[in-house]
């Protein structure tokens, strides 16, 4: 496979105030991790991160970071943080991988399809949203797919139903519930509703479990 190819200068200095300068200038600071050396900090155009980050397989694909004049060497994306206001990216972690060992990271996972039971009524919980997954770093999927179509009111699936692509593996416990298919929650009839109302309405009994707390 092919790696995607980023272009970074070293960064010398740290802290938040030379950190907005080069947001102000549409770069990014970040840091690659090294195994066993220390980390290397750096940074980037936010045009080209934002094209190896939102393009294909770019999340989980190996990169070849070139930091000023050194060597290029394989990175993957760590962690990336970002404004929950604006959207812009604040900083950028890379790990620096082994290509000839293998690697754990997080992989999304996506449902296809419309469940059988959704057609019905029913509602889909998507409750488990990626896996971890120990690859050969060029080996390392996108995402894990799994097909729904044939999921009915009541029906789950688990890690354990997840196919991984040739030459990765799951390694999130199997037993973890991945998505269902619920119940439609049901609307209470008029009179229900009311009941329930004036329920609410009724005053608040206060000591009425005092004698048993007393007995225990």
């Amino acid at each position: 496979m092919a790696h995607l190819q980023l272009a970074a200068d070293a960064r010398t200095e740290t802290g938040g105030g030379p950190s907005r300068r080069l947001r102000r200038e549409g770069q990014v600071p970040g840091v690659v991790y090294q195994s066993g050396g220390p980390s290397i900090a750096f940074t980037l155009s936010d045009r080209e991160l934002r094209r190896a980050l939102l393009g294909d397989g770019g999340r989980t694909s190996v990169i070849d970071l070139r930091i000023g004049g050194a060597p290029a060497r394989p990175v993957i994306f760590k962690e990336w943080q970002v404004n929950p206001v604006r959207g812009d990216i604040l900083h950028v972690d890379f790990q620096e991988v082994d290509l000839t060992e293998t690697f754990e990271a997080h992989v999304a996972i996506v449902l296809e399809g419309t469940p059988a039971g959704v057609r019905e009524g029913g509602v889909l919980d998507h409750s488990l949203r990626e896996v971890t997954v120990r690859a050969l770093p060029d080996s390392l999927p996108d995402q894990i797919v799994h097909d729904v179509s044939d999921m009915n009111v009541g029906d789950a699936i688990t890690v354990a139903d997840l196919v991984a692509p040739l030459g990765s593996e799951i390694v999130t416990d199997p037993d973890q519930a991945v998505a269902s298919v619920l119940y439609p929650t049901l609307e209470p009839e008029p009179e229900e509703a009311e009941l329930a109302e004036d329920e609410d309405l009724q005053p608040e009994v206060v000591g009425e479990d005092v004698e048993s707390d007393e007995s225990e």
